[in-house]
């Protein structure tokens, strides 16, 4: 590959990178993060591109949550200067693929936060609060 010219090559990795995107967005996973990405508002859609999180804010509080990738302990309330303030430890009953876990996770926030706050275990972020495991297709 690397004798052919820098726009063959670009080219070419172009559509690799389609060829695996599209298969990925094939299986559970994918799928669930397409979804998730449909419902997101193009503000936490950019977010969630460029920074792998994405914010939402709590409909009885208006407190503001960010959502890292994961299926628990993957929330935080962020203070004003968007530092993490607490850890919140809350998820779907069964086994569901991460986008549907992220998914539910903003509606609940969004739409009965105090519901959530009620059953969430909470925890002191710490240096290791987070680190993301896996790539997100």
């Amino acid at each position: 590959m690397s004798r052919l010219p820098p726009c063959e090559r670009s080219r070419i990795r172009a559509v690799r990178a389609l060829f695996i995107r599209l298969g990925a967005e094939r299986t559970a996973e994918g799928r669930s993060l397409r979804l998730l990405r449909e419902w997101l508002s193009p503000v936490q859609r950019m977010q969630f591109a460029e920074k792998e999180y994405f914010e939402v804010v709590g409909g009885d509080t208006g407190r503001r949550y960010r959502i890292y990738p994961g299926t628990m302990s993957n929330v935080f309330e962020v203070d004003e200067t968007g530092h993490p303030r607490l850890g919140l430890c809350f998820r779907t009953m069964g086994e569901l693929p991460i986008g549907d876990v992220m998914l539910a996770q903003k509606i609940a926030l969004e739409n009965c936060e105090s519901s959530v706050l009620a059953v969430a275990r909470s925890f002191v972020p710490g240096i290791f609060m987070f680190r993301r495991g896996r790539l997100l297709g």
